[in-house]
């Protein structure tokens, strides 16, 4: 069974190497006009495909962002709240320690 997944595995990479091999060469094709303007035309798509799929990332990361920093200031809300909680405990049990006497 290994020898066939082996076999399999470099048949694979072998189809690869064959299909980059570069193929004879021909006349040169010159562009006509229309393919030209097709090709600027894809790629001014795919720019603008680009831009929009960058524009997201960076909302979606302003988002996290915002999220972590609300989390972050509403941690340090409650971890100052527990603090003077804790002050005011150890206040109150001064003072009752200091009636008791």
């Amino acid at each position: 069974m290994k020898h066939t997944i082996a076999t399999l595995i470099a048949g694979l990479f072998a189809t690869a190497a064959f299909a980059q091999t570069p193929a004879p060469a021909a006349a040169p094709a010159t562009a006509t006009p229309v393919a030209v303007k097709a090709e600027a035309k894809v790629d001014a798509k795919d720019a603008k495909f680009d831009t929009k799929a960058e524009a997201k990332a960076d909302v979606k990361e302003a988002k996290v962002a915002t999220k972590h920093a609300k989390a972050k200031a509403k941690h340090a809300v409650k971890h100052a709240a527990a603090k003077t909680e804790a002050a005011k405990d150890t206040t109150v049990a001064a003072d009752v320690s200091a009636s008791t006497k």
